[in-house]
Parts: C-alpha cells; sequence; structure tokens
C-alpha cells in the first residue's frame, strides 16, 4: 500500500512539473489568431445599388460551383514548417569589459519595436460565392467582408482588432473595382502588449515608457489566368494601413483601451488604402450540348499582415540609466544562460477554413527556437 502511495504520489508530482514546465513555455510565446471574414449578404448589398443583373446560369454553372466548395472543404489545412526569424544579438552587451550610455540606449532602442508578419500559408479560395459568365471583374457574389487579429493569453484578450468592408463607400466596388476598410473594433493595452521586446523580465511601465504606437499594414495579394493564357503571378491588389496612439490617459482601470464603432457612425480612427476586388481566374469550358462557354472562377488570393508596435523612453529614464543597466546585468546573471538574450525566433502557422465561423482562420506562433517543441505544436492545434 504504501508503495502504490508513493507510486500515485510521484505521478502526480511528475503531472504538475509538466503543466508547469508547459506555462513556462507558453509564457515566452506569442499567439496571434487571424481570421478573414466572409459575409454571403455582401454581394446582395452590392446588387441592390447595382441593380440586378442576369447571369446565364445552368447545369454546368451549377456543378462548378460544387465541385470549388467540395475542394475547399479537402484542403483548407494547412501547415509550414519552421523558418527562422532572426536573432536579437544584444546579450554580448552584458559581458563587456566597458559599458557606455550609448550602449545601453541602443539595446533600449531594439526593445521598443516589436514586429511580427503574418502571411497566410496557402492562397485562400473563394473571395466569390460562385462562378461568373459575365467576366473577371464581375463583383457578383463577393463574400469577403474583412479582417481580424486576435491575440490571448489563456482565456484573456490581449489584443483584437476588426476590420470589416466600409459600407457607406460600396459605390467604389461598383464604379472603380476597388473597396476599402473600417476599423470597427480595437482592443490593445500597453501593459499587455509585446514591449518592452526583451527575454528580460522588464514589464513596460509609464514611468520608462511613452508614445506607444500600434502600426498595422495589410497587404492583398493575387494570382490569375486571364483569356489569352497569360498567368499574373502574385500581385498586389492593394494595401491598408492603420496607425493608433495610445496614451495613459485612454485607458481603464485594468489597463487596456476599448474602441468599438457602433452601427454606421463616422470611424474614430482612420484605415488608410483602398485594393482591388479580386480577379477572376479565366476557366473556359464546354457543356453537355458541347457548346464552348467563357467562365470565371471563385478567385483567389492571400495575406501579408505586418503587426508592429512602438514606443519611446521617458526623460526620467534615460535619467536612471547606470541604475537599469546594472539591473539588467543581475537580470541576465540570474537567468544563468549565457544565450537568455540571443536567441533564435522561430514561427511555425497553421491555416484552416471554419465552417461554423464561415471565415478563414490563420494561427501564428512566434517563439525562442528553444521553446518550440511537438508538445507546443500540439497542444496549440498546428499539427493537424
Amino acid at each position: 500500500m504504501k508503495t502504490r502511495h508513493m507510486t500515485l504520489l510521484w505521478r502526480a508530482l511528475t503531472t504538475w512539473l509538466l503543466v508547469l514546465t508547459a506555462s513556462q513555455c507558453l509564457a515566452q510565446e506569442t499567439q496571434y489568431k487571424t481570421f478573414v471574414y466572409t459575409n454571403s449578404e455582401l454581394a446582395n448589398e452590392i446588387s441592390r445599388m447595382n441593380g440586378e443583373r442576369d447571369a446565364s446560369r445552368g447545369y454546368f454553372g451549377d456543378l462548378l460551383a460544387s465541385a470549388t466548395n467540395s475542394v475547399k472543404g479537402i484542403t483548407s489545412g494547412y501547415v509550414t514548417s519552421f523558418f527562422e526569424l532572426g536573432v536579437t544579438a544584444i546579450g554580448a552587451l552584458f559581458t563587456q569589459a566597458s559599458r557606455q550610455k550609448k550602449e545601453w540606449e541602443e539595446v533600449v532602442k531594439k526593445e521598443n519595436v516589436y514586429q511580427t508578419v503574418i502571411n497566410s500559408v496557402s492562397e485562400m479560395s473563394d473571395f466569390y460565392d460562385d462562378t461568373s459568365f459575365d467576366g473577371a471583374m464581375d463583383p457578383k457574389g463577393m463574400r469577403f467582408d474583412g479582417i481580424g487579429c486576435l491575440r490571448t493569453e489563456g482565456n484573456d484578450t490581449m489584443f483584437y482588432i476588426s476590420c470589416h468592408i466600409d459600407r457607406t463607400k460600396l459605390h467604389r466596388i461598383i464604379n472603380h473595382s476597388k473597396f476599402e476598410l473600417v476599423l470597427d473594433t480595437l482592443i490593445i493595452s500597453p501593459e499587455h502588449s509585446n514591449l518592452p521586446n526583451t527575454q528580460l523580465d522588464i514589464p513596460y511601465s509609464f514611468k520608462d515608457r511613452k508614445n506607444f504606437t500600434l502600426s498595422m499594414d495589410i497587404s492583398i495579394i493575387s494570382s490569375w489566368m486571364n483569356e489569352i493564357v497569360q498567368l499574373q503571378k502574385d500581385q498586389e491588389l492593394g494595401r491598408f494601413n492603420i496607425n493608433i496612439p495610445v496614451e495613459e490617459s485612454m485607458l481603464d482601470d485594468k489597463g487596456f483601451f476599448h474602441y468599438v464603432r457602433h452601427g454606421d457612425e463616422a470611424p474614430r480612427y482612420k484605415v488608410m488604402g483602398e485594393c482591388f476586388i479580386v480577379p477572376r481566374s479565366y476557366m473556359g469550358f464546354r457543356d453537355d450540348k458541347d457548346n464552348f462557354k467563357d467562365c470565371w472562377g471563385t478567385g483567389e488570393y492571400k495575406l501579408s499582415i505586418n503587426i508592429k508596435e512602438t514606443c519611446d523612453v521617458t526623460d526620467q529614464y534615460k535619467a536612471r540609466w547606470k541604475e537599469d543597466y546594472k539591473h539588467r546585468k543581475q537580470l541576465a546573471k540570474a537567468g544563468k544562460n549565457t544565450n537568455l538574450i540571443e536567441q533564435s525566433w522561430q514561427m511555425i502557422s497553421s491555416q484552416k477554413w471554419d465552417e461554423l465561423a464561415q471565415s478563414w482562420v490563420i494561427t501564428t506562433l512566434k517563439a525562442p527556437a528553444s521553446k518550440i517543441s511537438s508538445d507546443v505544436i500540439s497542444g496549440l492545434g498546428l499539427d493537424e
């Protein structure tokens, strides 16, 4: 009985250690979920504005649409391989015999910038919900409706942004084949951001840092085949930029800034830029009566999103540089790891179609190379 009791105790202790180890690993990683929203009602709104247009559809058109949807269900999951993002080589500053203020400023300057690039793993299909018999730029059936991004820690939201197609400018789709985005929701906290960008235990403090700014650049890229069999490869269709400064006075009692645009009210923050609607690829076919017809597909596209957080240092922090330098040296020494700062960062991403939410979901994990393991990948659902 005593042996059995010791075995159970050992198993419990082992389980606890595994959980603790996993939590330590996850504490040093940054995970984003990026959403590409779709909306079947958007096409109706465009149609009402433009007037209903007839399209000769028949058996073959329905067949092509069915085939497109079935393929999406089969090939909607992708996972990238690892790739190195680079090394933050500033740890050597802690071992130099002579340390000067200029060196300290260089370290802090690097900490004041955090950047993550999120790319779709593969082309996302179905910018439109059906094929077209009218042309490559036929907007009928357009279902793409915007982009969102989420970062969480446990069950808590640390960052969320949501942008949708600007409904007040749908006429631009009809007149110019272009659309614009509008910012609907933003939740962000400098104190819970990725700044300062360091593996040392140094929290964000408004006494030390100021001028926190979130920047987000979104590019939409597409490849398509035209009627004369010319391939247009990886063409940028448009770019959007969001730039939002966040001051301490804007935060709630938990340190978060919340912005929600209600209804059709004018946005407080501007999303700069515009984008062409995705060109459809030419896909001519012969119908069941052997008549050749021109047809254009449902549109494929890719995303590239650059999220950047920046800040400056306060005059008070600059005045205490010697004290702070000593504190950093102690933290590095306590880590008992000469590579505490000189680490390679790696990223892994997955891309899936969420049938329930009717949106594409790109999950991106960025972490020190030493922290990414098969267990961490599996726990985040990135190995499916």
